[in-house]
């Protein structure tokens, strides 16, 4: 940042002070998701959270050009909608919070990506295809936030008219780095392939193999990943032994891992359900 000014020495300091606070505020609302998602009582979750997200809010308000927090504030209204909202309206209201959040990033950390946006796919990709592993971050983050405002609107078909573009930006953030989050691109990728039966598009042996190296990446560790491969592509292609032996690992599985007690509790409880559903479903 340049300023001029006759007292330079002075605004030196107060821009080293300004530093430091801003550094504190972000390193504030990372701790906050960190302890959302370590949080093993959905329950405490679902009641709790709403107040972090307006602290969320508070703090974004008080440093709207800082990109961690509006990253964590995407995340964490992206994560606690797709969980916990089930009025459609108010799903609608809260992820789209989540994408503003995550594209106001982008824009100050893309700008040239942010404006290729509403472009054609091919411009889009021309744009995606100079950013750099710096910007993984905010690229995988935006993404994020994108996925889950597209599966909050899945009954808008401008909405889904965005999927081969957020497809683009995960298979651009795997090229930048496929163990970032413990291969969280590669998660998003293999449910994108498996949302359709190969007759009319979809690609689930892509699937698998995206749910399989996901695991590996994430050391086994992110139980949800088995149960959206049992959801997605097991029952997809009717392979009931697949469906139940993946679910049966999540219910043996321990949900304490730090930074994904969370999900895990959440796998754990729709490992049971689908699980009792197999017979029927089979």
């Amino acid at each position: 940042m340049t300023r001029t000014s006759f007292a330079l020495a002075g605004l030196i300091m107060l821009a080293g002070c300004a530093s430091i606070m801003s550094s504190a505020t972000s390193r504030m609302a990372d701790n906050i998701t960190l302890a959302i998602l370590n949080q093993n009582d959905l329950e405490t979750v679902r009641v709790g959270a709403p107040a972090y997200l307006l602290m969320l809010d508070g703090l974004i308000e008080g440093d709207p050009e800082n990109t961690d927090i509006l990253l964590s504030g995407a995340k964490l209204y992206s994560s606690y909608t797709t969980t916990f909202i089930e009025d459609e309206d108010r799903a609608k209201r809260l992820a789209n919070k989540s994408l503003v959040y995550a594209r106001t990033a982008l824009c100050i950390e893309v700008p040239y990506l942010c404006q290729a946006l509403p472009a054609k796919l091919a411009q889009f990709e021309d744009a995606l295809a100079d950013t750099s592993l710096d910007e993984l971050p905010v690229l995988y983050g935006f993404a994020n936030a994108w996925a889950s405002w597209i599966q909050v609107n899945s009954a808008d078909w401008n909405a889904l008219a965005d999927l081969p573009k957020l497809t683009a930006l995960f298979e651009h953030c795997l090229k930048l780095d496929e163990s970032f989050d413990q291969g969280g691109s590669h998660i998003y990728l293999g449910v994108l392939s498996t949302q359709l039966p190969p007759s009319v598009g979809g690609k689930p042996e892509e699937g698998r193999v995206h749910f399989e190296r996901a695991n590996k990446l994430s050391g086994g560790k992110n139980l949800m990943i088995n149960v959206l491969m049992a959801e997605h592509y097991a029952r997809m292609v009717f392979d009931q032994e697949l469906h139940d032996k993946l679910l049966q690992t999540v219910l043996a599985e321990s949900a304490d891992v730090p930074g994904l007690t969370l999900i895990n509790t959440l796998a754990k409880q729709r490992a049971n359900k689908l699980l009792q559903e197999s017979v029927d479903f089979f």
